[in-house]
């Protein structure tokens, strides 16, 4: 055989060996036979549900991704609380503000709905920012949250989106604007933007160590949500949920030991609140128990003691 003949064999045998799953990264059939099933489960709830659904799953160790409907584009109701939260703690970074601030609270600042600002007397208390935000994620405290938006700006949040690559997240109006709904001006996002949202914000790439630690210490305090049904008690889950009449939507990152990943449920179109609620948790089942599977077992399947 000719050198220059044997040099392009061996080429071409190495090309195959790289290309194959043993030279190149292995996929695990029975991994593969699991994701299929999952992606199927997801569908097919979707499918069942009487609304308009989206989901998106990733996996923050591996990239893995689950998607049903994931770009359709859903109001936000109090899950947008999330991106004002981020924002905060961005200028809270840079020096523009200072979490220690006191807000005076006064009654023209008091919005209905969620919370217990607006209860509170006609200046009688003053609240730090950290506090407004903590309020704002852990009660839904709308009079928090609109003092929040009036303080770090409308347009800063977006602008945090924007370079965020986020182009269908958006805040385009305060919590109980009632005006603002009726002209359709919501607070919108997607499952895959929320998700991406969650993965900065996980990996670092929003606020600095000490910042994201913060933003999730705030977002992991204990609430009643329906991803959080989803997850057994010991599991961590920092999250933030909403809900309007016609819709309901929980995004967060569900902190598996091992195994964390960020997860988006948004509904609308909804008939039944609870149904909404419901299936959101059904879905945050079905998916923490795929990847409390891969966390808790070795490579071949077989539970880790």
């Amino acid at each position: 055989m000719r050198r220059g003949s044997g040099w392009s064999l061996f080429l071409c045998f190495l090309c195959i060996f790289l290309s194959s799953p043993v030279g190149g990264q292995q996929t695990d059939p029975r991994i593969a036979e699991l994701r299929g099933k999952l992606q199927r489960n997801l569908e097919k709830t979707a499918a069942e549900f009487d609304g308009a659904i989206g989901i998106a799953v990733k996996d923050l160790t591996s990239g893995e991704t689950f998607f049903v409907s994931a770009d359709t584009v859903f109001p936000q109701a109090s899950s947008i609380k999330i991106p004002i939260l981020l924002e905060l703690l961005r200028q809270a970074q840079t020096g523009k503000v200072k979490l220690e601030e006191r807000v005076e609270l006064k009654r023209a600042m008091m919005a209905g709905g969620d919370g217990v600002l607006q209860r509170f007397g006609n200046g009688t208390s003053a609240l730090g920012l950290r506090d407004l935000a903590t309020l704002m994620i852990v009660l839904s405290d709308n009079t928090a949250t609109n003092i929040l938006i009036d303080r770090v700006g409308t347009d800063n949040v977006n602008a945090l989106l924007r370079n965020a690559a986020l182009k269908e997240t958006k805040l385009q109006r305060r919590m109980m604007d009632a005006e603002a709904r009726r002209a359709g001006r919501e607070n919108l996002s997607t499952p895959r933007e929320m998700v991406t949202l969650l993965e900065l914000l996980h990996k670092g790439r929003v606020l600095d160590a000490a910042h994201t630690a913060l933003a999730l210490d705030i977002l992991k305090h204990a609430k009643d949500t329906p991803l959080r049904r989803g997850v057994p008690r010991e599991v961590e889950v920092a999250n933030k949920s909403g809900d309007l009449p016609g819709v309901a939507c929980d995004s967060g990152i569900v902190l598996l030991a091992g195994r964390p990943y960020a997860i988006s449920v948004m509904t609308t179109y909804v008939r039944d609140a609870e149904a909404a609620e419901r299936v959101i948790a059904e879905v945050s089942r079905t998916v923490f128990a795929y990847f409390e599977r891969l966390a808790g077992s070795n490579a071949y399947g077989a539970r880790i003691p």
